[in-house]
């Protein structure tokens, strides 16, 4: 018998989240002030609503280039100050009115501010988990792996554990692809779907508010257009349901579409052009690609898009390992490779549990990290910012996928893959040693070890299946807390 058959899954997620809550407390309190991406820009905002009871207006002069350069070189010393950087001063307004009431009532305080985020964080991983028993009913495995990818990210922790509208945005989106794909899969009447009016109006509040909070919920509005085509294939039906769910959600997004135009001035309606102005200073990519070429870029673009994915702290200032990275590269290439596996193999696509790639809510999934992704491409058209964080907003459907290719791979049926994979990345590794001159023992020792790990596996019980499973995972927490005290806390304080 299973493990995951003898205990309640609902204890287990408990743990999961409390475990999640425990690590991101110690990067809320740990993690000095102002070292994560964006921070003391977003803690201005606050500052600014708390103190003058309007909102701000981002101008010319609001994002001080040189001046943040020589404040992220010197770490952050208290002596330089940080009001000056205010080039968030453009977002949307949900999160900073909700961060308002915390602001006064601990009088400014960074630390009570980094744990509202940490707790809107929380959510995601419990987003996480419904997400996946909506795409696969009943596989309470896959469930609590998802949460768990999503709770122990280093990188991600990060950013759940400082002050920015990112953890907001990521609940949000998630809890209105929730809803979507439950709607892809209600009861049909001669080949519709009967939607329930308040179904498709709490969908559209859940978008609206997730407009209002950052723009990385934008993608949701495509992924609900497809949602309802999927379902509705009549017209008029269609049109009555996108109004009924964008109707909504455009109620309370207008007011704020109007202030952008009123302060920033026609088309800019949604402060790109104003915030392009200002940013001034940043390195802009036909300048990277003139001055590198197309191979390097490519080459920087992956690698420090991988690098800062997982965990590249500071302001990118201070990355990993390269043994840890291999590790996690080994990890990836498993997942990427189990998930293929499971496609050709048809677990996920239509086995059991029910529910994969063809399945409605399937391609919802799919489409919500290309779509993603597209947008983190397209972003890198105009400015390199070669971070990986900015995929955070599809780290559900990653660590679904990644969870579902990682269950795959460590299976009895394809372990041998397994193997294969680490033989080729000890070549790859040796390889590239001996042109450099300079054979990586490290390297091949970790690519031997995880393919003696996974020999040894082929002899092991089928009922160990989900606690080899949980060991990566495991894994990714222990990695958090190494990157906490053994990275940020001495590298990135003043």
């Amino acid at each position: 018998m299973r493990w995951s058959d003898q205990l309640s899954p609902g204890p287990i997620l408990i743990f999961i989240v409390c475990i999640y809550l425990f690590i991101g407390g110690l990067y809320a309190v740990y993690t000095p002030a102002w070292q994560a991406p964006d921070e003391p820009a977003h803690y201005n905002y606050v500052r600014y609503l708390a103190e003058n009871g309007r909102f701000p207006v981002l101008h010319y002069g609001d994002y001080p280039h040189a001046y943040l350069e020589q404040i992220k070189a010197a770490r952050f010393p208290p002596d330089m100050p940080v009001e000056s950087i205010r080039y968030e001063f453009w977002q949307p307004p949900l999160y900073y009115v909700l961060a308002t009431p915390v602001y006064r009532l601990f009088g400014g305080a960074l630390i009570p501010l980094r744990l509202l985020s940490l707790a809107f964080g929380a959510g995601v991983v419990v987003m996480a988990y419904a997400i996946a028993l909506a795409w696969r009913p009943g596989d309470t495995t896959l469930a609590l792996g998802a949460a768990a990818f999503v709770a122990f990210v280093p990188m991600h922790l990060t950013m759940m554990a400082s002050v920015n509208n990112d953890a907001l945005a990521e609940l949000l989106l998630a809890a209105v692809m929730l809803r979507l794909m439950r709607l892809t899969v209600q009861p049909a009447d001669r080949g519709q779907a009967v939607f329930r009016p308040s179904d498709l109006i709490i969908t559209g509040l859940l978008l609206g508010l997730g407009l209002v909070t950052k723009a990385t919920v934008y993608v949701a509005i495509p992924l609900a257009l497809v949602a309802l085509a999927l379902s509705v294939r009549r017209p008029m039906w269609l049109g009555r349901a996108a109004l009924a769910l964008f109707g909504p959600a455009l109620d309370l997004a207008i007011p704020w579409y109007v202030r952008y135009l009123a302060v920033y001035g026609w088309p800019d309606l949604l402060c790109t052009r104003n915030h392009a102005a200002v940013v001034v200073g940043q390195l802009r990519t036909a300048d990277y690609l003139a001055a590198v070429g197309w191979v390097v870029y490519l080459k920087d673009l992956v690698t420090t898009s991988f690098h800062s994915f997982w965990g590249q702290f500071g302001w990118m200032a201070v990355p990993m390992d390269g043994r840890i990275y291999l590790g996690l590269g080994l990890l990836s290439a498993l997942m990427v490779v189990g998930c293929g596996l499971a496609v050709w193999g048809g677990r996920g696509l239509e086995g059991r549990p029910k529910g994969g790639l063809r399945s409605k809510t399937g391609r919802l999934v799919g489409l919500w990290l290309a779509f993603t992704s597209l947008m983190y491409l397209y972003y890198n058209l105009s400015l390199v910012q070669f971070q990986g964080r900015y995929l955070f907003p599809a780290l559900v459907p990653i660590g679904l996928w990644g969870v579902l290719g990682l269950r795959e791979i460590l299976s009895r049926r394809w372990v041998w893959i397994g193997v294969g994979v680490c033989v080729v990345g000890g070549l790859i590794v040796g390889a590239a040693g001996l042109l450099r001159g300079d054979l990586d023992g490290w390297g091949l020792l970790i690519t031997g070890g995880v393919m003696l790990v996974l020999v040894v596996r082929r002899w092991l019980p089928a009922r160990l299946d989900d606690w080899l499973l949980a060991v990566p995972l495991a894994g990714l927490a222990g990695l958090s807390v190494h990157s906490l005290f053994a990275l940020i806390v001495p590298y990135l304080r003043p």
